[in-house]
């Protein structure tokens, strides 16, 4: 199984800046990301719009957006899949500014997909589907394609609704598992959550 971080997109509510860069408790939110999804794979990638030598860093390969700025999640999610090395048939998705994703997503979405005979998985969360904390099979980058290229889809849900998976229940937990940092209030959040469980993380 590979694994890939989509680290293109860019906090509107935080000046606009790439949430990737972001300092919670002194390291980049993406290096929060990294340290948990890592050991869960065999080989990771980050998903970006254009290349960012700001991301050199931390010396993972750069899988550029073909449609930059027009195919969305999806279209990296596309892009990663084409670039899957021979011999792994899974990937595992996960967004850059998620640092308290859980350390048995892979194991877990895979479990699923496997029992159910089905190309993915997706985590689910108090009710709501989590299609960004997903797994996908080398087989689906032809429907996947076809999806953003000729029906130019974006959204993981647009393609859900084609391609239903089955989604995961995940127990509640503190700090929450899929807990996304999309503001400045959340990132507030994040450092107090950290603090208070600093000897759990």
């Amino acid at each position: 199984m590979s694994g890939v971080i989509l680290a293109g997109g860019r906090a509107r509510r935080m000046g606009g800046c790439g949430k990737a860069l972001l300092s919670l408790s002194g390291k980049p939110l993406l290096g929060h990301v990294i340290e948990r999804l890592a050991p869960q794979v065999d080989g990771l990638v980050l998903s970006v719009e254009c290349r960012d030598e700001n991301l050199e860093r931390f010396g993972l390969e750069q899988v550029p957006d073909p449609n930059p700025g027009g195919g969305g999640p999806l279209g990296g999610l596309l892009a990663a899949l084409s670039c899957l090395p021979e011999g792994s048939d899974w990937l595992l998705l996960a967004p850059c500014d998620a640092p308290f994703l859980p350390p048995d997503l892979g194991s877990r979405l895979l479990r699923s997909a496997v029992e159910q005979s089905r190309p993915g998985a997706l985590a689910r969360y108090q009710g709501e589907l989590q299609p960004t904390f997903s797994l996908w099979h080398r087989s689906l980058e032809p429907e996947i394609r076809r999806a953003v290229v000729e029906r130019g889809l974006g959204g993981f849900k647009q393609f859900l609704d084609l391609v239903p998976l089955p989604a995961v229940d995940w127990p509640e937990s503190d700090p929450p598992p899929f807990f996304n940092i999309n503001t400045p209030e959340a990132l507030e959040r994040a450092e107090a959550l950290l603090r208070r469980h600093s000897d759990r993380m």
